[in-house]
């Protein structure tokens, strides 16, 4: 467990929790994962927020699965075999910003997946995304905003769990 804070619209509490169990799905507000090719991190350059991981929110009749696997093909345009890392909790009890009007709940979760690369397909920037890129992934503080010690924790996971070994 690891635990850091971000300013997203208020103070926010992020707790990391390595796991395969999935939070209850009504909490999940988003997927995200940690694709690699060859050893190299895949980031995207998505048009509202600049370098990021691929992810997204849930769709109707999704599995958490389904749904990480149709953000990276849609942001990334690549295809992979992926394997839950955790959960980082996040919740805005010390948020002053947050009320019950807010779009997430108080305590909500975020899952993270390790994708291993399968098939990289030609990249056409449909979506919202306007380029991706490979890099190692100790430079990943470099081109992600925000980056703090619980995606280290959530890096730590991912590296050492891969799909393909």
């Amino acid at each position: 467990m690891t635990v850091s804070y971000a300013d997203w619209g208020g103070k926010v509490k992020l707790t990391w929790f390595p796991t395969t169990e999935l939070p209850e799905r009504k909490l999940i507000t988003s997927v995200h994962a940690f694709c690699f090719d060859h050893e190299q991190l895949l980031l995207v350059d998505l048009k509202e927020r600049g370098w990021d991981f691929p992810g997204g929110h849930i769709e109707a009749g999704e599995t958490p699965e389904d749904c990480v696997k149709r953000e990276v093909r849609e942001e990334a345009y690549v295809n992979g075999l992926c394997t839950i890392l955790g959960a980082i909790e996040v919740n805005h009890s010390e948020n002053e910003q947050w009320n019950a009007q807010s779009p997430y709940p108080l305590v909500g979760y975020q899952v993270f997946y390790r994708m291993d690369l399968t098939e990289l397909l030609p990249f056409e920037g449909k979506y919202e995304s306007n380029q991706r890129i490979f890099i190692n992934p100790i430079d990943v503080a470099d081109y992600y905003k925000g980056w703090n010690k619980t995606h280290e924790a959530i890096m730590k996971t991912a590296l050492n769990c891969s799909v393909l070994k």
